[in-house]
């Protein structure tokens, strides 16, 4: 067979070049013995090109991604596609079936387990299944976030900007902020990435429910991989009017509650603050102290806290400093109204800490 000719996806079963199959995948059991299966989408598509595997929920509680790939499923045909697209529309079924972060009883975490193992606990058996039958097939990685209960993550990707393929897959996304970092060594995207597959993290919003506005945004970022990578050739590919990358050496820090009681937030609508700008203050519940946390410096709130309660040492908020080129982009986006404020129908968005992908 000649290079350039469309290949079957094979796992159990083959998904030939031109076929778009749905179905079930076994990856563990229940405590009855009845199978947990994993729901995917295979679309093959009548020509050649490269493989891409998209993955959601691999912490149960995250349903934004869930809703990407059902979009995307249902959006592209195998006369669309140049290569292979892999779905992976839930990778944790026991947490999702619980809606919780970890797999249920033990609170492992399925995105701590990765490669896996054939034999081992029962997340690594999981992750196994999911990186050999699928995950290692592929050649580019979309692995969709949100952020657990009580926070919201803000709309940006996580991606080691070091590999040069790696940081061509996370500027194809198109998101405004790239978190540069290798990632946890257990984690699907560092695997992934150190075998050869370069994959990005895209985080967007809060856990146990759909944000549309960030749906969309994640859509118009994967029609971006895409269009960039000849996929779908019929595609755009998106170049944000502004980008700031975090290096592991640039300045960011986690400003923290000194005082416990209520919070109450006065950054906004926006995350440009500048410095010594008020985030927000922290009363007591007769008003007789008051603790107000400044900005440090002018920068983007990457996260913020959204449970209205504190105790000293909780996360306040995560600043990063910005150039002030940048910052002269955002103000001018904020006037012409086109700065989104990574704020998705009123919910605002919290990052959790460094290593919550």
């Amino acid at each position: 067979m000649a290079d350039d000719q469309p290949r079957p996806f094979r796992f159990d079963a083959d998904v030939d070049p031109g076929e778009k199959r749905q179905f079930r995948y076994e990856v563990s059991e229940t405590y009855l013995g009845d199978p947990v299966e994993m729901p995917v989408t295979i679309i093959n598509g009548e020509a050649d090109g490269p493989r891409v595997c998209m993955t959601a929920a691999l912490h149960g509680d995250e349903l934004n991604g869930v809703k990407v790939l059902q979009e995307v499923a249902n959006r592209y045909r195998p006369t669309d596609i140049h290569g292979t697209l892999v779905c992976l529309h839930v990778v944790n079924v026991p947490g999702y079936q619980a809606q919780q972060r970890y797999l249920p009883i033990y609170d492992q975490d399925l995105n701590r387990s990765f490669p896996g193992k054939e034999r081992s606990n029962t997340a690594e058996r999981m992750a196994h299944a999911v990186y050999t039958q699928f995950v290692s097939q592929c050649d580019l990685g979309l692995d969709f976030h949100t952020s657990t209960r009580n926070r919201t993550t803000m709309y940006h990707a996580r991606a080691d900007i070091g590999n040069p393929e790696t940081e061509r897959l996370a500027e194809a996304f198109g998101t405004n902020v790239i978190l540069s970092g290798e990632g946890d060594s257990g984690s699907l995207r560092a695997v992934a990435s150190r075998n050869g597959i370069p994959t990005i993290t895209i985080e967007m919003g809060k856990a146990h429910r759909f944000q549309p506005g960030l749906i969309e945004k994640a859509l118009a970022g994967v029609e971006s991989v895409l269009a960039e990578y000849g996929v779908y050739p019929e595609g755009t590919v998106t170049e944000p009017t502004w980008r700031k990358v975090m290096g592991p050496g640039e300045e960011k820090r986690w400003l923290r509650a000194d005082t416990g009681g209520l919070v109450e937030m006065q950054w906004g609508p926006n995350p440009l603050v500048h410095e010594d700008e008020a985030i927000c203050t922290i009363t007591d519940h007769f008003r007789r102290d008051e603790h107000v946390v400044e900005a440090p410096f002018t920068g983007l709130i990457v996260g913020v806290l959204e449970n209205p309660v504190a105790l000293p040492g909780h996360p306040i908020c995560h600043l990063v400093r910005i150039s002030d080129e940048t910052r002269e982009e955002i103000e001018l986006e904020i006037s012409r109204g086109e700065f989104d404020g990574y704020r998705s129908y009123g919910q605002r968005w919290m990052a959790d800490e460094e290593d919550a992908e």
